[in-house]
Parts: C-alpha cells; structure tokens; sequence
C-alpha cells in the first residue's frame, strides 16, 4: 500500500529559503528592473527569490493557474489586490507572508525607501502569467506571457 505524503504547505517553503546565504546564487539588487533568480524546482514546487530597490513592482498579474506563496525576508512591500472594484493595499515586512490560490491576482511593489527581497513558490512551476489593467473597476487582460519570457 502507498502512502499518499502530503504536499508541503508552500509559505513553510518560502521560510525555508528565507536566508539569502543558503541559496546558489548571490542576492543582486538591479537598478534597471527587479531582479529574479529561480531558487529550485522539484516536481511539486518551485522557489524563486526577488529583490525590489524602492520604486520596483509589478503589474498587475495571475500565475497562470498556479498556487503559491510569498515571504518578504528583507524590507517592505505593498501587495495590492483587487476588491469591489478597487485595488487594495496590504503592508507586508521582513518575515509576513502571503498564501494564495490559483486564481489570485495582485501586484506587488516597493513603496518604501530601503530595499526589499522576496521568496516566492508556485505549485505547480509557472507555466504563464496574465498582467492586467483595472479599467472602470473591471480586470482587463492586458497580455499572457509564456514561461521563458520576461515576468
């Protein structure tokens, strides 16, 4: 008989990451853009660490279908979603962290004045992601980029 091992719960497995010192390549803070490295990939998940000087986010986006999970390990950042029509604003510091499902969409910036680093999972490993524009309260596709391609 096998036993069915449970998954790991995804926000665990970004704490797991949280030390830069652990991981195969060396943090870089990029002025030109936000810079992401891929941290691992097994079967169930992959890790993915970000690091954010004040001013660099995202735009609004989905993963594709995948789950996942934040820990912001140095910094602040804001995390908005879309509520009633509105995006609203989450505080997230060194140490906070955020589960998510596959249909979540947000963005996340640096709105303070110190830099920020971030670990991020995904179960399964991103295969695309949709960005999108709040349009009279409405999410709107702006486009789907393919794995591979810039996040």
């Amino acid at each position: 008989m096998r036993h069915h091992r449970p998954e790991p719960d995804l926000l665990t497995v970004a704490a797991g990451w949280a030390d830069p010192a652990g991981w195969p390549v060396a943090l870089r803070f990029d002025p030109a853009e936000r810079w992401y490295t891929r941290l691992a990939v097994s079967d169930e998940h992959e890790v993915w660490a970000l690091s954010w000087l004040p001013g660099q986010g995202t735009d609004l986006h989905d993963h594709g279908g995948s789950s996942g999970a934040f820990r912001v390990v140095g910094g602040v950042l804001t995390e908005e979603t879309v509520s009633a029509g509105r995006l609203r604003p989450r505080l997230l510091s060194a140490g906070a962290g955020r589960r998510f499902g596959p249909r979540h969409v947000h963005q996340v910036t640096n709105r303070g004045s110190a830099p920020a680093v971030s670990v991020h999972v995904y179960r399964p490993a991103l295969l695309r992601m949709t960005r999108y524009h709040l349009l009279d309260g409405r999410l709107r596709v702006a486009e789907v980029a393919e794995a591979g391609r810039s996040w």
